[in-house]
């Protein structure tokens, strides 16, 4: 079986030296951010789906995206590999009765329930995080912030102006996208209701 924490902590640690980077994954180690799954049904809902999604998002950054002279393996590896971090500690496994349509019986079946203890926003909360422990750089901050694009609520013309000086803002953006809509169909462990 393919090891994504192993993958995670080697990229992370072959691209990113800031100081307190060592103390935000001692952190990581100490919460379910390497089981957790990335959502409660739709991408990557399965045990490990976050490390899978934030794998899968740094490869999309660096084969379409890292073309730039400006560009930064590090700002590269933080956005990918961090912007989800709000999802630690996130989601609950529970269970719900579902009728098996050959039986006609109800049976229960596991879930991702959201049991977010600390509800602070989604890449506002990435961001206030990551910078428990480690500095971000303005445009890395504006990043995570908005990967959520349209998708986040209270943008207005806030995210155009993000994106419109933060050009890695727009490369995570796309990204996230491309990996939750394409590269990830039917990773989910469980089943749409």
């Amino acid at each position: 079986m393919f090891d994504y924490k192993e993958k995670f902590l080697e990229i992370f640690r072959a691209n990113v030296s800031r100081q307190g980077s060592e103390e935000l994954l001692g952190w990581l180690q100490k919460t379910d951010f390497f089981t957790a799954p990335a959502s409660s049904k739709y991408h990557c809902a399965c045990e490990q789906g976050l490390i899978m999604h934030s794998l899968s998002v740094y490869d999309v950054m660096m084969e379409k995206h890292f073309n730039d002279e400006k560009d930064s393996a590090e700002s590269f590896a933080i956005c990918a590999l961090l912007h989800d971090l709000c999802k630690a500690q996130f989601y609950k496994v529970s269970t719900r009765n579902v009728k098996n349509e050959e039986t006609g019986k109800w049976e229960k079946q596991p879930y991702y329930a959201i049991d977010d203890v600390f509800p602070y926003g989604h890449g506002e909360k990435s961001v206030f995080l990551i910078e428990r422990f480690m500095r971000l750089k303005i445009d890395e901050a504006m990043a995570i912030r908005w990967h959520m694009g349209g998708f986040d609520d209270g943008g207005g013309f806030a995210i155009s102006q993000a994106y419109e000086k933060y050009p890695i803002a727009v490369k995570l953006h796309l990204s996230d996208l491309e990996s939750t809509y394409l590269r990830e169909k039917n990773t989910s462990s469980v089943t749409k209701r």
